[in-house]
């Protein structure tokens, strides 16, 4: 895919003109977002996606339109269960909701960041090395094994790293908030506020979940502009999507399965591809594995759509079923009413 520098050059620009707009505004502006503001954003932010994908599909044909849409769903996977970890991280710390928005902005540009330097360095490792495919598909067969192992146990709480402990035991701290500041002089002292805190474990977690998410993308396409596009695109509208379906996120019960089911689809998809043009002299004498299959890229978008399909329906049926139980369990069996005189009277 020939990609001219100018467009990767407009395509940085504008991106970051709409991330950099939307911190800009929310720094000067902090407040809770009506529900109209964040559907109508969110239904922007995915518009956008859409019509880049067709502008990809016209310009370079259908199969890098697949690996477009095939990565971006993916990564707007993995990024809404990076939601879960950041509801539970505002719930700790107990952020007010006004300043919730400026959190989440940072946080998102922080994972842009991180998502971009593992994008370079994953490039380049696949240029010269195409061994390292046998990494990644190692990598995410085995997240996927610890994923789905813990299932959602793992989001019922958050555990402070050492970087976090280290940084509430060195520097002293204000227990209240004073809006976004991160830093305060209070009686001459210098103090970090709680939301300085809140930063550095979005932070740590982005970093945690980028290492999932770019061998997962590399996985569906190697070309760095589609990788690049798919993971700005999937971080665009989350601030939105958190509070527009913050209710619903804690009743997509079988995500984790869901994504676990994905990343080790994408971890044997990578695993082939690396034994199709193996190179290493300890795997089949460093020939090439022909029988190795090459998965292609309209199969990995059928079983990433059906997946969350399947996912999100399971998941909202369970989520029902289970509050039905808990009614059962705390008011009483529910009476059916079957005949006229057995109903109360009006």
């Amino acid at each position: 895919m020939e990609v001219p520098a100018w467009v990767w050059w407009a395509t940085v620009v504008i991106t970051s003109g709409f991330l950099l707009v939307d911190l800009l505004v929310i720094g000067r502006r902090p407040h809770e977002p009506s529900m109209r503001e964040v559907t109508r954003h969110l239904a922007g932010y995915i518009g956008m996606a859409v019509l880049f994908g067709l502008g990809v599909l016209y310009f370079s044909g259908p199969r890098y339109a697949g690996e477009f849409f095939a990565g971006w769903l993916t990564e707007y996977s993995l990024s809404v269960d990076n939601l879960f970890i950041f509801i539970i991280i505002m719930s700790k710390f107990a952020v007010p909701r006004p300043l919730q928005q400026s959190a989440l902005m940072v946080g998102i540009m922080a994972a842009l960041v991180f998502r971009g330097v593992f994008i370079a360095i994953g490039a380049v490792a696949i240029e010269q090395f195409s061994w390292v495919f046998y990494l990644f598909g190692a990598f995410l067969i085995w997240t996927a094994a610890k994923l789905a192992r813990e299932g959602g146990e793992n989001e019922e709480e958050f555990e402070e790293n050492r970087l976090i402990l280290w940084v509430e035991r060195r520097f002293p701290a204000t227990k209240e908030y004073h809006g976004s500041k991160l830093v305060i002089v209070e009686n001459g002292k210098r103090l970090i506020t709680p939301m300085l805190i809140v930063m550095l474990a979005l932070g740590t977690t982005d970093l945690l979940f980028a290492l999932d998410s770019i061998p997962a993308i590399f996985g569906l396409t190697r070309e760095p502009y589609l990788v690049f596009t798919a993971n700005v695109f999937a971080l665009m509208g989350l601030r939105q999507l958190y509070f527009l379906i913050g209710g619903l996120l804690e009743r997509l019960i079988y995500l984790s399965y869901g994504l676990a089911f994905l990343l080790g689809f994408i971890g044997v998809k990578l695993v082939l591809h690396a034994m199709h043009e193996n190179e290493l002299p300890f795997i089949n004498g460093g020939e090439h594995i022909e029988w190795a299959p090459d998965i292609p890229i309209w199969v990995s978008l059928t079983v990433i759509i059906g997946t969350l399909a399947i996912t999100t329906v399971a998941s909202l049926i369970g989520a029902r079923n289970r509050s039905l139980e808990y009614l059962d369990q705390h008011t009483g069996p529910r009476r059916e009413w079957h005949h006229h005189e057995d109903r109360p009277q009006s």
